[in-house]
Parts: C-alpha cells; structure tokens; sequence
C-alpha cells in the first residue's frame, strides 16, 4: 500500500464495520489509525486492516485506566501498586454509602448541617485514646495542616536526623515551607537530644516536629531522643509536641510506633496514614488534643484537603474491625499477610509452580510503603522464565513479579490462593 491507496477519515468512519459506533469516536479512532499507517507505509511496511486498526483504537479508549492488578512481589504495602488492599468490610460500606445519597454532612438527629468528620472521629478516639481526631486525603496534607494551624509565619524545630524524603521526591522541609512555617534544624544527622531542642526554643519557636524515621535506619554512633524526653522539652515551654509516624499502626507491630502509644508518651498531635499498615484508604489521620484538632478543623486550609464520603466509608469499615483486634489480624489484608504463616505461603508457590511447571524459590519479601525498611519477611516464590514479564504485564489481569538473575519470582505471599489460580491461568496463557 502507498500513501495515496489510504482512505480519508471520513471514508474509513463510515465503513459498515463501524456503522454502529458513536460519530465522534469513530473519526477520532479513524484519524489515529490513519496517522499511525502513513508511519509505517513510511517505515515500508504493511498497516495492515485499516479498520481493524480503528476498532482496537476504540477499544482502547474505552478500557478503563485504572486496573485491578496481581501484586507477586511480595512486597505488601506497595505504593505503586496502590498500596493498602481494603478489607470486605471496607468495601462494601463505600458500595452502600456510593450508591446513594448519604448524611455526609447532615445531623439526623438535629435535623441540620453537620460534620463529616463526626463518622470518624468517635471511633479514632476510641483505637488511640485521643480527645479529638480529623481525616484529610494524605498523611502529608495532615502534617501541612497541622504546622500551617500551628506554625505559620513562625519556627519549626526538627531534627536534621528526621529531614526525610517521602515518595516521588516529595520532602519534609518542602512541606514545611508550604504551611508558611520557618524550618530550623536541630542536633546532626545521626546525633540529636532533648538538649539541642532545649537550647533551640526561643521566641519565634511555635512546634517542635517530630518525623518517624520510616523509610530508612541510620546505625552506628546514633541517637534521638524518646518521645517522652520531646514531651517533656515542649512541655516546660508551652509548645506542642507534633509527631508524624508516616505508617502508623493500631495494633501492636514491633519496630513500628502507634499513636496510642506516642499519645500516652505526650504527644499533643500524632500524624498518620490511612492506607499503609493500617489497612484501609488513602487518608491522613491526625489524632490529639481537642483544642489543637479544632484549630486545624477551623484553618481554611482544611476545606482543601478534606477527605470524601467514600473514603471516610471505606475508614471507618476499616476502623470498625479494629475494635475486635483477632477480627482485624483475619480481615485486614495488609495484617494478614504480614502475619501468615511460611507454611502457608509456601504450599501456595508449590500450588502455583505445579500448574506452571515452575520452580519453587525461597525468597524475601518486604513490607514496603515507607515502613519498617529493615523487616525481612520470609517467603516463597514460584520462578518461571524471564521472557513472561512483559506478557504478564500486559494481561488481563495484569501480574507484576520480580526479574532477578534471569527468571521471573512470582512472590506467593502478596497473593491470596485465588489470586494464585489467577496467575496460573496468566501464565499458562502467556507462554
């Protein structure tokens, strides 16, 4: 075929074979299609069924971008695999409160406005013995909040040891910036006390930040002090104590700190994520003194990072399991499989490898997400040839592994077994 053998948009939208698709899609598939065939008549080669082209182009337009996923890295709570899965009980409360009108805002009982952050806080107050709780969309809008009520236009003081970088480039001094705090270093990289806040505090000092060293250890000649020792310092000041735990947690996890426990110890505000360990949707939950939350309810930045409706749903189903603790080792997906025995993980490679004709390895997994960064999490992993990666990826549905030394690793314990049968079948029919 040459360029002047190609049919006009309109010619090839108004073919029979597209007769019965919507006008403007169907001239916007043609037109791609067309570009894409002068490319390759240039390149000298065949493009093949015009109208074909054009069909799989619509095709695509409409298959949604956002996909259900196969997570066999074992790596838990995955960022670019959206980290936290939502439990059931998650699920179906955004379904019911989707589905519908809602009293997101409304108070049944007084029959006027309300708060949407009324869903939630009752039962945050509860998990972490806190006065008050709010929910925005982020565990880094919930810090912005809190320094932007707290701080503005005044000095934050943090330790050098705790000026992390987050995801995707994202760091602590430039969320500090944005609030309009001033940041101001304390201690050294791998050395601060409760003195250097000490002998920092003047008076421009509004907060003293303390950030959960989450995606990373320095070992050696180190020290930080405890949050008590940080209560203590604020405390004969009249500062609060803000303490950004990153993940966070509402059961016991060793090496991870709760906001229970950082409360008790004197925290006036704790900072955490909603949708790493504990399982549930992206949020960011702040958690403390009931006249700090208000001032941070009544910022205007609030309005700005609110959560919806669907993820204080999906919060509180998940919050609601944690009131009975073995409820929410069994329920909560992230906690289960932090928790699931080798054994068990083991039998599902074997499972796997066997409907494959793939090789059981013994591998690592980790909890990702920011957290816990030295835990290594025994596992087992079905290895099949390197070539599949690709094929996988682009399934239906997609399976992400891991390629090392020449082979894929089908991590078994971010799998559930039916997922396993899932990636079976992929496998199968990738080959």
């Amino acid at each position: 075929m040459k360029l002047r053998d190609l049919p006009s948009v309109d010619e090839l939208a108004r073919d029979e074979r597209l007769a019965g698709e919507p006008q403007a899609l169907a001239v916007e598939a043609a037109r791609t299609a067309l570009a894409r065939a002068r490319e390759e008549i240039q390149a000298g080669h065949d493009p093949g069924d015009l109208v074909e082209r054009a069909l799989g182009q619509l095709a695509a337009a409409r298959a949604p971008a956002l996909r259900r996923t196969l997570n066999a890295t074992g790596v838990i709570v995955h960022t670019n695999l959206g980290r936290a899965p939502l439990p059931e009980a998650a699920l179906e409360r955004a379904v019911e409160i989707g589905r519908g009108y809602s009293n997101l805002e409304y108070d049944l009982q007084a029959g006027g406005r309300g708060s949407r952050q009324d869903h939630v806080t009752g039962i945050l107050r509860r998990l972490t013995g806190a006065e008050g709780a709010l929910v925005v969309n982020n565990n880094a809008a919930a810090v912005l909040l809190a320094l932007a009520a707290l701080a503005e236009s005044r000095e934050v003081l943090v330790s050098r040891g705790e000026l992390i970088e987050i995801g995707d480039g994202f760091r602590i001094p430039d969320v500090l910036a944005r609030s309009g705090a001033r940041l101001r270093e304390v201690g050294t990289t791998n050395r601060t006390r409760a003195a250097d806040y000490e002998r920092a505090i003047g008076p421009e000092t509004a907060v003293l930040l303390r950030v959960h060293q989450s995606n990373f250890r320095v070992v050696g000649f180190t020290e930080q002090p405890s949050v008590a020792e940080l209560a203590a310092v604020a405390a004969r000041h009249g500062l609060p104590l803000v303490d950004d735990l990153g993940s966070g947690v509402l059961v016991h996890l060793e090496g991870e700190p709760s906001a229970r426990e950082s409360l008790a110890a004197g925290s006036e505000l704790v900072c955490f994520s909603g949708d790493k360990l504990l399982g549930g949707p992206q949020a960011g939950i702040v958690v403390g003194s009931a006249e700090l939350v208000e001032r941070l309810r009544r910022h205007p930045l609030q309005r700005a990072l609110r959560a919806d409706k669907l993820t204080l749903a999906a919060l509180e189903g998940t919050l609601a399991l944690y009131l009975e603790p073995e409820r929410a080792l069994r329920e909560v997906p992230v906690l289960r499989m932090l928790n699931e025995p080798l054994e068990a993980v083991r039998a599902r490679a074997e499972r796997l490898a066997a409907a494959v004709g793939g090789e059981i390895e013994e591998t690592v997994g980790r909890v990702g997400g920011g957290a816990l960064p030295l835990a290594e999490l025994p596992s087992f992993a079905c290895a099949v040839e390197e070539a599949l990666a690709q094929p996988l990826r682009a399934g239906d549905p997609p399976v992400v592994g891991v390629v090392r030394d020449g082979r894929l690793l089908l991590d078994c314990r971010t799998l559930t077994d039916a997922e396993a049968d899932e990636v079976a079948a992929a496998v199968l029919a990738a080959r």
